[in-house]
């Protein structure tokens, strides 16, 4: 059971030397009891105490690492079962099937595949993080291992999906440097399993036939010591993976309930085989519903475009807009002389904007102003992006004295401002852009 700030108060050094950030021990402890702030915070929290409260403090959901170097992906973590009662820590990753079954040829066309699936969006690289490497005993071992070499030279993390102890370790022996899943435990195996995974360094996925066999086996292996684990979501129907996913969660929400509190696996693959339109709507499902890791059959461009979009959306802290850093951004080679655009530093916007700036091939610089993070007309509405704050801004920046054009468009929207610009801004030409970013390709190229 989580500790109270009094508790915490009584185990804390009582200084109020204010170095946390807090003004008191009191108010820090209740901060902490509430996960506002880690006990980290306190430099003179003694470690016996750190030790008392490390398991009661932290999150009812474990944190699992899990890849190696650029490749580290973090899972778990959560405090809340919405979004909106305070935010998701650790997004949903998607992981592509591959099976020892499959022929070369499937196999090269399904590597080729998520290739394909590599952009940025609003600052953030939009990819398949996670290969599953599936064993099936009738192609044999050798075949197993060889297709762990070859997902393993893709860089991405592995998932070894194999429940037999043998060919675990020799898979295993090609790439525990990168620190894979092995998902392989079930209640027959689960020591063995256990033992392979905690001597390799690597977290071990665990499954069972109902909820309830797989809730045995995850408390057993907690009994051996181990909790480093994942548990598989129920692959029966849409409903027991549903159903398993949601349960689980909330035992460890809501009930405290540690030895739910573990990553989830959710195998689409598996519970809509061959079917890729029920497979992109279970992805999407599952994104919005504790999928931790999500593993499809494949993972086109098509279906990345908007699972991608609700995954960002979904995993955006609500309390913290997203900004880009306000300062001059040079676009196609822009420099002193080009032509100067303004625009607000909500990341959609820049984004979008610089994104349509690149598409016209016209050197510019897209000057960044700070509007809290909000849109054009939502901060112009709240007074952050006007005449004044723009004049502001221009002269903390100096943007007189680093840009020597004297052109500046301004978005459309707000072209009210084009009057009270010229006055605060004398000897600048100011000119209202397009209302919408598409528009301003046209809009660029008939200025030269």
């Amino acid at each position: 059971m989580a500790l109270k700030g009094l508790d915490i108060f009584k185990l804390s050094p009582k200084k109020n030397c204010k170095e946390c950030g807090s003004p008191t021990c009191m108010a820090f402890s209740m901060k902490v009891a509430q996960g506002a702030v880690s006990i980290d915070a306190c430099p003179y929290f003694s470690e016996d105490a750190k030790a008392a409260m490390s398991e009661a403090t932290a999150p009812p959901m474990k944190t699992i690492k899990i890849g190696a170097g650029d490749q580290e992906i973090t899972l778990g973590g959560e405090t809340v079962l919405f979004r909106h009662e305070k935010t998701f820590v650790n997004k949903t990753r998607y992981a592509v099937d591959l099976c020892s079954s499959m022929d070369d040829a499937t196999i090269d066309a399904r590597i080729a595949e998520l290739k394909h699936v590599d952009y940025d969006r609003i600052g953030e690289r939009m990819y398949v993080e996670i290969i599953d490497v599936e064993y099936d005993s009738a192609s044999g071992a050798d075949r197993y291992v060889e297709l762990v070499k070859k997902a393993a030279g893709e860089g991405r993390v592995l998932i070894l999906d194999c429940q037999d102890v043998e060919v675990a370790k020799a898979a295993l022996d090609v790439c525990k440097d990168s620190k894979p899943v092995l998902n392989g435990a079930n209640p027959t195996n689960y020591e063995e399993m256990s033992k392979v995974a905690t001597e390799a360094g690597v977290a071990l996925g665990v499954r069972g036939a109902n909820e309830d066999e797989l809730y045995d086996t995850l408390a057993a292996l907690e009994k051996l010591g181990n909790k480093n684990l994942l548990f598989n979501a129920c692959t029966d129907s849409v409903k027991a993976a549903f159903a398993t996913a949601v349960q689980f969660r909330k035992a460890a929400i809501k009930d405290n309930n540690r030895t739910c509190g573990y990553p989830s696996i959710v195998n689409v693959s598996k519970i809509a085989k061959g079917d890729s339109h029920m497979q992109a709507a279970l992805l999407s499902l599952f994104t919005v519903k504790y999928g931790s890791i999500v593993i499809a059959e494949k993972i086109g461009y098509a279906e990345a475009l908007p699972l991608y979009g609700l995954r960002q959306n979904v995993f955006t802290d609500p309390q913290k807009p997203m900004k880009v850093a306000p300062g001059v951004y040079p676009i196609n080679g822009g420099d002193e002389n080009s032509i100067c655009l303004t625009t607000v530093d909500f990341a959609l916007t820049y984004f979008v904007v610089s994104g349509e700036l690149e598409r016209s091939g016209v050197p510019c610089n897209l000057i960044i102003n700070d509007a809290g993070g909000l849109s054009v007309l939502t901060s112009w509405a709240a007074g952050k992006f006007s005449s004044t704050s723009i004049a502001n801004f221009f002269k903390e920046q100096d943007i007189e004295g680093k840009i020597k054009c004297r052109k500046l468009c301004i978005p459309g929207k707000v072209a009210v401002l084009k009057g009270e610009l010229e006055a605060k801004m004398p000897g600048w030409e100011i000119i209202v852009a397009p209302r919408e970013a598409v528009q301003l390709v046209k809009f660029l190229k008939d200025m030269q």
